[in-house]
């Protein structure tokens, strides 16, 4: 199965069940069940509107923390493939990359690493959609969460 090349422009992902069904109909479920609890207020609607707000945190709490946990692992990749790429005055400065930088930078080529994390550091640039914008020979990453 092909994919194809991946550029900043498409690198989002998009899971078309939680973005395009799930996350519509907690909202909607949400709204009414708040209708309900000020229309008819009863220890039932109530109660229904707690489960509800409890679901819709699960739902988007889970999705929050599994990109955490990406975003951890993104940080330990990055660090260690900083480690074999960079020369030795920037391998000394590795611990300085922020979280936000390191996200950025995952998709420069290992051609391309060295000059643009010495620009990151030099320029101070943190945004990683700024760092990403500046990335002229991408890196696929396929298997993001």
């Amino acid at each position: 199965m092909s994919q194809q090349p991946q550029t900043y422009a498409n690198h989002a992902k998009l899971v078309p069940v939680f973005h395009f069904v799930g996350s519509p109909l907690l909202l909607i479920v949400l709204g009414w069940t708040t209708w309900r609890v000020i229309k008819a207020p009863s220890a039932d609607s109530a109660m229904a509107l707690v489960l509800v707000v409890v679901l819709a945190l699960a739902y988007f709490y889970g999705r929050m923390f599994a990109m955490g946990v990406q975003d951890r692992v993104i940080r330990l990749e990055e660090r260690l493939r900083m480690e074999r790429l960079l020369d030795p005055d920037l391998k000394a400065r590795i611990p300085e990359f922020t979280t936000e930088q390191l996200i950025g930078l995952r998709f420069a080529s290992d051609a391309e690493l060295p000059a643009l994390a010495r620009r990151v550091l030099a320029e101070g640039i943190s945004d990683r959609k700024t760092i990403k914008l500046a990335v002229k020979s991408w890196k696929a990453d396929h298997q993001r969460v």
